[in-house]
């Protein structure tokens, strides 16, 4: 019998859907991921609005987790989350963050890195008020990130703050928008023979500047 640590050992993949290089890719890296995007959910890849995100906690260990992109334009990429979870608490001692998309369908990565800041209190309002009365609910209902006895804590808080707000429960104050404002991005594209297109953009003396890195 195979074991699974031999069966990683022997997995390989070609990759060879597609390539990038400076002549093909925006200037502009807001235009490249909006791009990219639109062709991750043309091609209706599973959750193509699912990314990571990484942060560093006082103990200068990191963390990652999965969040969902609500939003981007010139200002950063936006998710919503509780401000007091692990991730709310880390980056309240150090803003600075990465994410990263992978569409494992189309052979691409994304990688964006900045600071992160809280958007503003009316854009969370608005977002929080568009959610599904559950999702609303448990914002409430859910001391994000702390331990609890089990799962009836949970629907216990659920019962009481429906009882509470009925169908109109505020936003929370711990619970809202957060912004990272890229400061670099890297769009990757699978290539043979693991020569993969790497274009890095930075910023530099106010604009965006576009090379390549080797994989």
């Amino acid at each position: 019998m195979t074991s699974p640590q031999d069966t990683l050992a022997q997995l390989r993949k070609s990759y060879e859907r597609a390539e990038l290089d400076e002549t093909r890719s925006d200037a502009d890296p807001l235009r490249q991921f909006e791009r990219w995007m639109s062709e991750a959910l043309d091609a209706k890849v599973p959750e193509p609005n699912a990314m990571t995100l990484a942060t560093v906690g006082p103990d200068l260990r990191p963390s990652t987790r999965i969040v969902l992109i609500k939003g981007y334009d010139a200002r950063g990429i936006v998710w919503y989350t509780n401000y007091d979870s692990r991730k709310g608490r880390e980056l309240a001692g150090n803003p600075y963050a990465a994410l990263q998309f992978h569409w494992v369908e189309l052979e691409r990565v994304v990688r964006i890195e900045g600071r992160v800041s809280q958007v503003e209190p009316e854009l969370s309002d608005a977002y929080f008020a568009s959610r599904p009365l559950d999702s609303r609910i448990g914002a409430w209902a859910s001391p994000q990130s702390q331990v609890i006895e089990g799962r009836d804590v949970l629907v216990k808080n659920a019962a009481k703050y429906a009882a509470k707000y009925l169908l109109a429960p505020p936003r929370p104050a711990h619970w809202g928008g957060l912004r990272l404002q890229p400061e670099q991005w890297e769009f990757w594209q699978g290539r043979r023979s693991r020569l993969h297109d790497r274009l890095r953009y930075r910023l530099e003396d106010g604009a965006w500047l576009r090379e390549r890195l080797a994989p």
